[in-house]
């Protein structure tokens, strides 16, 4: 009974998906004329300005042409550091064409330095990708770039789908430097986790999985707000996430990770000025 069900939400989720995905985009489509951006930034931002030109603000990078559309590399750089007077507190990250096109947001505080944040995205079809940057002003910065990619998000999986759940929830967290007190810090948090769509066959089982994946991470830093992201599974299996931080003499930098069948990981690294250790 399990198995029909799924197999029934998938056909209906691919269904609903299909009109729209009848002619993929194009890199010279006007961005702002996809009429599920549109219903998105009328539902999210209703009548507010968002300035298309915000990569003076907040840049996205990703590739052109992506090698594997189940893992894109995309990073989001702010272009200037943050600051109780000035600073960057909350990215949203929309792709057009996936399945579910908003991929989720991104919350940063002056005590992440840099409102900067790398990861691997899934794409399914060619499309126009949104990093849109709000700052404690209230404006909103657009950046947007075209990546040539398809199947990401409906890929055949070929592993075990038990055996993956039972190892989720390896953490891994590391500073990527010498940690300079009130300097901003770049660090990286691994999760094993296979952040499931719900939309790919099983190769070995012929099954379709349920959807699983992440969808909650928090990071702090001597117990203040880093940065938090709520997801969903446009980003790729073993979620990898790199962000900054500013240590301020010793503390400790904490994860708390949260999935979507309620499990919960942490992890914990000691951080003190000039030198880092092992994660505990």
């Amino acid at each position: 009974m399990n198995r029909i069900r799924s197999v029934v939400l998938i056909a209906s989720m691919l269904a609903s998906f299909a009109p729209l995905a009848a002619r993929a985009a194009q890199p010279d489509d006007d961005p702002n004329k996809n009429e599920r951006w549109l219903d998105f930034k009328a539902g999210t931002f209703k009548d507010r300005a968002i300035d298309p030109n915000g990569d003076a603000m907040i840049k996205l990078d990703a590739p052109a042409r992506a090698a594997d559309a189940a893992v894109v590399p995309i990073a989001i750089n702010a272009q200037f550091p943050q600051t109780s007077a000035h600073y960057i507190k909350r990215v949203y990250l929309y792709i057009d064409e996936n399945p579910e096109p908003y991929a989720g947001s991104f919350d940063f505080t002056p005590e992440s330095g840099l409102a900067t944040i790398e990861t691997r995205v899934r794409v399914e079809d060619y499309t126009f990708m949104r990093a849109i940057a709000e700052t404690n002003d209230g404006h909103l910065y657009s950046s947007v770039r075209f990546v040539k990619a398809s199947g990401g998000c409906s890929a055949p999986a070929d592993k075990d789908d038990a055996a993956e759940e039972r190892s989720a929830g390896q953490v891994r967290l590391q500073a990527q430097g010498q940690a300079t007190t009130g300097k901003p810090e770049l660090a990286q948090l691994m999760v094993r986790h296979p952040n499931r769509t719900g939309m790919a066959m099983n190769q070995i089982t012929r099954n379709y999985a349920t959807a699983y994946f992440i969808r909650k991470v928090t990071i702090t830093y001597a117990d203040k707000p880093v940065m938090t992201a709520n997801v969903n599974f446009s980003i790729s299996e073993n979620p990898n996430f790199r962000f900054y931080f500013v240590p301020n003499g010793s503390g400790e930098l904490k994860v708390h990770v949260e999935d979507t069948k309620n499990k919960s990981f942490d992890g914990a690294l000691a951080i003190n000025a000039g030198q880092t250790s092992a994660m505990k």
